[in-house]
Order: C-alpha cells, then structure tokens, then sequence
C-alpha cells in the first residue's frame, strides 16, 4: 500500500509548480495526500450537503406573538390602566388638601375632571374587548351515511377525473360531500350523504330533473359563476338539496361548463377559503374538459 501510494503522489510532487498553478492547486494537496495514504473514510460532509437551510430566514414579530398568547390579558389590561388611573386621581384629591367640589375655576379641577373622563373611557374599553370574543368555530360531523354513486357508461378516464378531484377536495379542504352533475345526468354523488327515509342504509338519491328546477341551479348557471353560502343554514334554498346530509354547514355551487355544476358540501362554517374557492373553479374547468371529451 505504501509504494502505491507513493507512486500516486510521486507524479505530482515531480511536476514545477509555478506561483499561479501553486495559488491555484493550494487544498489540492491535502485531498491527494487523503487519496493516497490514508483510509477510504470520506470527507466530512460539508453544510449544505447536510441540508442545513443557509438562505434568509423568516422574521418573528415577538409583540404579535406575545399577544397572540396572552389574549385574555391584553383584553383585562384597559380596565387595570382606568382603574388604577381612577384611583390614582381620587387619592391626589383626598391627600392633596383640594376642596372635594369641583371648582371649574381651578387648573386642578379641570385636570382631574379630564383624567376621570379618560379613565372611565379606558374601563369601558375594557369592558367592550372583553364581551366580544372571536367565536371559535369547529367542524361537525355529518348526519348521514357514507355513499359512492358513479353513474353507468362514462369513460373509464372520465372516472379516473372524477374520482380524483374528489380525493383532491376531501384531502385539502373541508369537503365531505360531492355532487357533480353534467348536461343533465348525475355523474358522481360521493362522501357523505342524507340517509334515506326507510332508514335502510342507503343514501339518498340525487333528483336532477327536480334539481334543474330548482331556484339554486338556476341562479348559478344564469351568473355562471361560483356561489359560496358560508352558512347554508341561512339560506331558505337548502329544502332544494335533500341528498346533502342535514348538518352540512358550508356549500359552495360551482359550474362546470355551460351544462354541469359540481355541489360540494362542507363541514365547517365558512370553512372553504379564497383559496379553496379558487382551486375548486380550476377543477371544474378541467372536469369540464374532460367530460365534454367522453
């Protein structure tokens, strides 16, 4: 192993090293002297070879993280501040030998009636930021029995299409029930759906023909845009879908072309974002795509 190590080095150490080639070649050596000499260990892995992420980093705002954490405090804080300023003002008034009524030709009357006047402001503040709270919303679970209905004949590819943006949607967003019909038939009805009223397990069917007819199906194939009810339960027109299971909380109406809409069901109020709304008029334009193709 020696002299094959030293008949590796040997050519090197034999070429002239010019000033240029030796500012050039200087960490060469040590690299040749590991190749020749020592063991087949490899060199420590450098730090971007670890993954370790050497770009700009995000800035912390701590003051938004502090009250995002101390939320209850920060609310209680103007009731504190116009309590102790209260106190503060009628303190000085006992103690500093004043006359306890008002003299409206006194600077120090007039200071404290404007102190008081800021104080009570500060406890009605308080008073306020404490009553309204965020209401914290949370997903429910649908009333309803698990249904996947495709109808007979379409493509096989038309299927594969459909099936995916259903696996898109229930993955990514608060969908748990879809409805997509096109050019007057009912493609797909998946997730969770009304149960029947036999109460025999199954689910209830789609009526397109009654839905076509329907004031919601109207309106939005008339705009020909997206229709989101944040919160169907407000909304008269939710007798129109009985096939949707009856706790479902947001819906969203979305064309498909010219003679399709897609229904997606939600489980949370105002649970799909601007973002979702988006994607979900995306999908549609592809199924529309696809479908006009079967």
């Amino acid at each position: 192993m020696e002299a094959g190590g030293l008949l590796r080095v040997r050519p090197f150490s034999s070429l002239p090293l010019t000033p240029y080639f030796h500012r050039r070649l200087t960490p060469l050596p040590c690299s040749f002297a590991v190749k020749g000499f020592s063991s087949s260990s490899p060199a420590p892995p450098s730090a971007s070879s670890q993954g370790m992420y050497r770009g700009p980093k995000p800035r912390r705002d701590l003051v938004e993280e502090w009250v995002s954490g101390n939320d209850g405090l920060v609310r209680s804080l103007p009731i504190f501040v116009g309590g102790v300023s209260l106190l503060a003002v009628l303190v000085n008034r006992a103690f500093s030998g004043i006359a306890p009524v008002a003299d409206a030709s006194s600077s120090q009357s007039r200071a404290d009636i404007l102190t008081l006047s800021l104080a009570v402001t500060d406890l009605l503040t308080g008073l306020v930021w404490l009553s309204i709270r965020p209401k914290l919303i949370l997903p429910v679970v649908p009333h309803g029995v698990e249904c996947e209905r495709i109808k007979s004949g379409i493509a096989h590819h038309a299927v594969i299409e459909l099936m995916w943006a259903w696996k898109s949607l229930s993955a990514a967003t608060c969908c748990k029930s879809l409805v997509v019909m096109h050019r007057g038939d009912c493609l797909l009805q998946i997730g969770i759906a009304a149960e029947s009223p036999k109460e025999d397990g199954e689910a209830v069917n789609v009526d397109a023909h009654k839905l076509i007819q329907g004031s919601l199906y109207k309106s939005v194939m008339e705009a020909g845009k997206q229709s989101y009810l944040a919160n169907l339960s407000l909304y008269p027109g939710r007798s129109e879908l009985p096939f949707l299971p009856t706790n479902t909380q947001a819906l969203i109406l979305q064309p498909v072309g010219d003679t399709g809409i897609a229904i997606v069901g939600g489980d949370t109020v105002r649970g799909f974002t601007n973002l979702d709304q988006a994607w979900i008029n995306s999908i549609a334009e592809k199924l529309d795509a696809t479908l006009s193709k079967s």
